[in-house]
């Protein structure tokens, strides 16, 4: 078969040992793409141990700025001995095969090309010491690819300075191991191979981050000054990631201190418990955790909704039940926040798509939880989390003030305004509060997490309960008006079929889209952004005979709160679901829709896994 021909336009995909030191390396390829112009979009996928298990580093190359996981593999660097022939059964049919050609391989197909480079010989050769050897044979295979794939060494040198700016010593000896990869390729080898970087201009001023950070840099611009939290993957990043900005961002000048107070608890539990503490003080406070954190903050978190205590949660998401698989993606916490606790709950959900989204969600979950005197739960998951993205910059409005709703000061209440706690004056659902503190005999300063009436006033009479919880689900529906508002594409003329969607699925569903475009069918698209639903979800559902909902989890948790809270016939949404913990990939999502769309009726229609059914 005549090998692959591609010119920035290809999926790289490193397989290695955890713990070889090879994810610095890695990092260094992707960032040496897009410093040559070209969009490049990393995917680390790592095991839950420290050391030994295999762990997997795809690098999607798009000029035309495909940012979703693909599906296949077109160069396979296949550097873990224990899971090669799996990794070789991985490349596309045409596709490459670079390997450590020290070693004996067997059992290699025909229809690749086999690129070996001596990577162990020649780090033997170069270096006595046994740890040197296994980790600058991870820049030397760089310098391989980078001569077979005509990659700039400049670029690579000025980003290995960049690395090790901190340690200058360290720089020569990269960049020699660079070039021992590099200049053997050359001498050895055709390069370039059919697989090829050209140098263009397809990146512009986007930033590349990870979600984590974003959301972590999103809760300092949105006043966030208390962070409990405990470390759980793949969450902990962006408490860090809170506390780096803080330190350069919430400074006091004159004592030089930090103007945050950051808390790692004994759990979840505490953490959860420090953040609704806070909130109650005045303070905009937040968490981040994962599935199993939710699960454990469970009863403070209806405690929070029904005492009407802002807070913010972070919810990285990843494959459960229980443990699950800690290091994999999922989206399978969407029923357990949006309805958390026991009894009538019904929570704010965010659903950010890019780091981007994470930056301005992130400020802006502490104005809704504030505005709605509720806990307000912003969705990430592993993927969008802890992936470095290309994204828009951020921007900021410096005239932009929080929004700290309805807060009686002392002057209010010397004028004789009537505050009653859980009073609804506006019609609104959401009553007045007042901060501690803020009137020596006026206000009430407690809150309860039993029945009471709109003074606060403990009472198990029935019809003040209805009541209450009545006036809560009126403040839900003004939540529906405020919460960012789902985003609908054009719709091509001829579109039969409507698809939802939702999060780090986005980027793949724009390609699928694409593709099945081409294929001559036609979608409609609307991606939601929040829930409660706008409006304009339900109109969109209303609009199409069949819609399907495409999300990652077994259970379709987002088709189940639409149709609960739309009261939709479940036949008019059809299930595209893909749980396996890896990234959903729009080669997924356009066999899906195209096997569904194709059929005469919409049917059941059922996979080994993942399952597409109606």
């Amino acid at each position: 078969m005549k090998p692959m021909e591609r010119i920035n336009d290809f999926v790289v995909r490193f397989a290695n040992v955890n713990g070889s030191g090879s994810a610095s390396a890695n990092r260094l390829f992707a960032q040496s793409i897009l410093r040559m112009g070209v969009p490049a979009t990393p995917r680390n996928i790592f095991p839950s141990n420290i050391q030994g298990l295999p762990t997997w580093y795809e690098v999607r190359i798009s000029e035309a700025g495909h940012l979703g996981a693909r599906g296949g593999t077109d160069l396979m660097v296949a550097m873990n001995p224990q899971t090669f022939e799996k990794d070789v059964a991985e490349i596309e049919p045409g596709g490459y095969l670079f390997h450590d050609s020290s070693k004996l391989v067997r059992h290699l197909r025909t229809d690749i090309t086999v690129l070996g480079v001596p990577l162990t010989e020649i780090c033997n050769r170069e270096y006595a010491d046994v740890r040197q050897r296994q980790l600058f044979k991870n820049i030397v295979y760089v310098g391989a690819l980078s001569a077979l794939l005509d990659i700039e060494p400049a670029v690579l040198e000025t980003l290995i300075a960049e690395q090790f700016r901190a340690k200058e010593k360290l720089i020569p000896a990269n960049v020699h191991a660079l070039h021992l990869g590099r200049d053997w390729a050359l001498a050895n080898m055709a390069c370039p191979i059919g697989l090829r970087v050209r140098r263009a201009d397809a990146v512009g001023d986007r930033i590349f981050m990870e979600g984590n950070s974003a959301a972590g840099l999103g809760a300092v611009y949105g006043g966030a000054t208390v962070c409990a939290w405990y470390p759980i993957t793949p969450s902990t990043s962006l408490a860090e990631g809170f506390m780096r900005y803080v330190k350069r961002y919430r400074v006091e000048p004159e004592t030089g201190k930090t103007r945050a107070a950051i808390i790692q608890a004994e759990d979840e539990l505490a953490s959860i418990g420090m953040v609704i503490g806070a909130g109650w003080n005045g303070a905009r406070a937040f968490t981040a955790t994962s599935g199993p954190g939710i699960s454990l903050m469970q009863e403070f978190l209806g405690l929070a909704y029904f005492a009407e205590i802002p807070a913010v949660i972070f919810d990285v998401q990843r494959a459960g039940p229980s443990t699950g698989m800690p290091t994999r993606t999922q989206q399978c916490d969407v029923m357990t926040c949006a309805y958390a606790s026991h009894g009538d709950t019904k929570h704010v959900l965010l659903f950010p798509q890019d780091p981007h989204e994470c930056f301005t969600m992130g400020a802006q979950a502490f104005d809704l939880a504030d505005r709605l005197q509720t806990p307000v739960f912003v969705l990430l998951d592993l993927d969008i989390g802890m992936n470095d993205r290309l994204c828009a910059p951020f921007a900021w409005d410096d005239t932009r003030r929080m929004d700290r709703g309805k807060v009686m000061t002392a002057a209010d209440l010397d004028a004789g305004r009537e505050f009653g706690r859980y009073l609804d004056v506006d019609g609104d659902g959401i009553a007045y509060r007042t901060y501690p503190g803020t009137h020596p005999t006026k206000g009430a300063f407690f809150t309860r997490g039993t029945s009471r009436d709109e003074y606060a006033k403990y009472t198990e009479d029935g019809d003040v309960y209805q009541r209450n919880m009545e006036r809560l689900l009126r403040k839900f529906d003004t939540a529906r008006q405020i919460v960012p508002h789902p985003v609908r594409r054009d719709a091509p003329e001829g579109a039969r079929f409507g698809v939802i969607y939702y999060g780090s699925t986005s980027p793949a569903m724009d390609e699928a889209v694409a593709t099945l475009a081409d294929e001559g069918i036609a979608l409609d698209m609307l991606r939601i952004r929040a829930f409660p639903f706008h409006d304009d979800v339900m109109t969109f559902i209303a609009e199409h005979e069949h819609v399907f909902v495409v999300e990652q989890n077994r259970d379709a948790q987002l088709r189940t709160l639409l149709i609960n809270e739309g009261e939709i016939d479940p036949a008019r949404l059809v299930r595209v679901l893909h749980y396996d913990g890896t990234p959903i990939t729009a080669r997924f999502i356009a066999g899906a829709i195209a096997e569904a769309a194709a059929a005469t009726k919409i049917v059941p229609l059922r996979k080994s896994s993942p399952k597409v059914a109606s």
